[in-house]
């Protein structure tokens, strides 16, 4: 009894020790070596012109920050450092969302902390090995094409080109197996309902996979912006074509 007792009052414990309530988000961040006073901006986009829109800033103190806010769905945003060379993309939603700066290289800082971001970054690292070997040609081969472009050699031009289609029509060839594989395999995941979102977008997909993918996702995802977008594509989709013909009632099929 009195372990069952330590085990509730254990977690009642960390419930109340979190920072965050639902619907809720906080964003701590760490840092090191940038001076204070760096403006740092959390940056969304217009839901109704998709243009950028900042929505906080506020200033590195001894290596730290710290935003706050609502938030009713996860969505990708961004986080800006003043001086910095590009953004940290990250998951908006409610939980405690870590973000610790790499000063010099800010596509190395890193995001934690809540479910779709820890998700995000490990589909990105899968992602990129996949693209390893496009990126591995690209290096070896780029100081060869400048030469070969200075001096219009035009066959090592088309060879290196037709070289780099064929790496790159096998990359995304695997990667696009790896959308699906990974929306199959994460209902609860952000990530798929993006992944499902884009996939439409690409004529050649299996549009009756991807509504099966869609109808398997979490209701929570259904709910959330590319969630009803998605839904809203597969309805336009199966509408009668303008001009078309219904068949008469009790025709023959």
């Amino acid at each position: 009894m009195k372990k069952i007792l330590f085990v509730l009052t254990a977690s009642a414990a960390i419930i109340s020790c979190s920072k965050v309530k639902d619907g809720e988000y906080l964003i701590t961040g760490t840092a090191t070596g940038i001076e204070n006073g760096k403006t740092i901006i959390l940056q969304g986009a217009d839901p109704a012109t998709r243009m950028p829109v900042s929505l906080d800033t506020v200033k590195v103190e001894n290596g730290k920050f710290e935003i706050k806010g609502k938030v009713t769905e996860p969505a990708f945003h961004t986080l800006i450092l003043q001086g910095a060379n590009g953004p940290i993309p990250l998951i908006l939603e409610s939980g405690e969302i870590k973000v610790t700066i790499d000063k010099d290289s800010i596509q190395k800082s890193k995001v934690s902390g809540t479910y779709n971001n820890d998700e995000y970054v490990s589909f990105i690292e899968d992602i990129t090995k996949t693209q390893k070997s496009l990126i591995d040609f690209q290096k070896k081969n780029n100081q060869k094409m400048q030469q070969a472009q200075q001096a219009q050699d035009t066959a090592v031009i088309n060879s290196l080109m037709k070289q780099y289609m064929e790496i790159q029509k096998e990359v995304g060839e695997n990667s696009k197996k790896k959308y699906y594989t990974y929306a199959e395999t994460h209902p609860k995941s952000y990530i798929s309902a993006i992944l499902i979102q884009n996939l439409l977008n690409d004529p050649t997909a299996d549009t009756k996979k991807l509504e099966s993918l869609y109808n398997s996702l979490d209701e929570s995802l259904k709910n959330t912006t590319p969630g009803k977008e998605i839904k809203t594509r597969f309805g336009q989709a199966k509408m009668p074509s303008v001009g078309a013909t219904a068949a008469p009632v009790g025709s023959a099929k």
